[in-house]
């Protein structure tokens, strides 16, 4: 019995060489990055939250389809474990920021929702990061438009 050759597979395409400038971009875009989220800590501390409470009450505010967050749908947007997520909203809902409250329909979820007070100190900061935004924006805009399109043959 003769051994046919083993087709094999063929070898993946070689990663896109990076230029000099790719590296620039991408600096540059991890820079701009690190700087909002060092402004969003400073001004989550200047409103007397911790910066992952303010990105809480963010996420549960900005819940996609205006639909109520649910601790589980929370640790999944904070990137947290749900324990953890749960001591977050213990304090959250302990300083009069968040209420929660049992899914009629599922018992076993629980639904989280905006106090008056959360809404007021979440308003403020949503501001002053809309308006940071607005003046990083171009810088962005700017980056990203330098980078090269992506060969569709790669």
């Amino acid at each position: 019995m003769s051994a046919t050759p083993k087709r094999q597979s063929p070898r993946p395409a070689p990663p896109h060489e990076l230029a000099p400038h790719d590296y620039e971009i991408l600096a540059e875009f991890r820079y701009l990055l690190m700087r909002f989220a060092a402004f969003s800590e400073q001004a989550a501390h200047a409103a007397g939250l911790a910066p992952r409470q303010h990105q809480a009450l963010l996420a549960i505010k900005g819940y996609p389809g205006g639909g109520e967050a649910t601790i589980g749908a929370l640790a999944e947007r904070l990137g947290i474990r749900h324990h953890s997520t749960v001591g977050l909203v213990d304090r959250l809902v302990s300083r009069g920021f968040l209420v929660r409250r049992e899914d009629r329909r599922d018992r076993r979820r629980t639904l989280l929702s905006l106090t008056a007070a959360g809404e007021q100190a979440l308003a403020g900061l949503s501001a002053a990061h809309r308006q940071e935004l607005r003046r990083v924006a171009p810088l962005l805009k700017g980056l990203l438009s330098r980078l090269d399109p992506v060969d569709p043959r790669r």
